[in-house]
């Protein structure tokens, strides 16, 4: 019987020591997207960051924020980069072109810019839902954004700085 296979596994611990995290915040909706943001700095701060690790820009709207958040990634001063916001869907299509473009947009600046982007947009029908998820009956999806934030910029560091495995050596005639 073969032995059971034991592969390494990299962990990102909730420990924001040494991190610096910007946000990213949609003032549309700030009904919703205040209660997010501070969801997301009581994460910060229950995983031991200060104040000094923060940085927080303020947005028009969600549809900005993908180019903001790419931009604070850009100058390598932040680990993580956490993007609020909040589109509620009205009676035109106009909420199926803001929450797409908005969702591929943070996903492109994160694998452009190689830094974590945690993706806090809510995209609700309703207003009910979007304060369900801003701290009632769902929880708090800023709590959860800001604990992913530090899972992940901890991740991030550590796969970086993983050392690379040896490489065996290739036999004479072989290329």
């Amino acid at each position: 019987m073969a032995e059971k296979l034991k592969p390494s596994e990299t962990r990102g611990r909730l420990s924001a020591a040494g991190l610096r995290f910007g946000i990213v915040a949609s003032r549309f909706n700030s009904f919703i997207t205040e209660r997010l943001l501070a969801g997301a700095l009581d994460a910060l701060g229950r995983a031991g960051a200060e104040e000094k690790q923060i940085e927080i820009v303020h947005l028009p709207g969600s549809f900005e924020i993908p180019v903001a958040a790419k931009k604070l990634a850009e100058t390598g001063r932040f680990d993580a980069i956490i993007c609020i916001g909040c589109v509620l869907r009205g009676e035109t299509p106009h909420f199926e072109y803001i929450a797409t473009e908005v969702a591929r947009g943070i996903q492109l600046a994160q694998i452009d810019t190689g830094v974590p982007m945690i993706f806090c947009v809510l995209t609700c029908d309703t207003l009910e839902q979007a304060i369900d998820r801003a701290g009632l009956k769902s929880g708090n999806k800023g709590l959860e954004a800001g604990f992913a934030a530090v899972e992940m910029a901890d991740l991030a560091r550590k796969i970086v700085s993983a050392p690379k495995p040896a490489r065996a050596k290739r036999s004479a005639g072989r290329r």
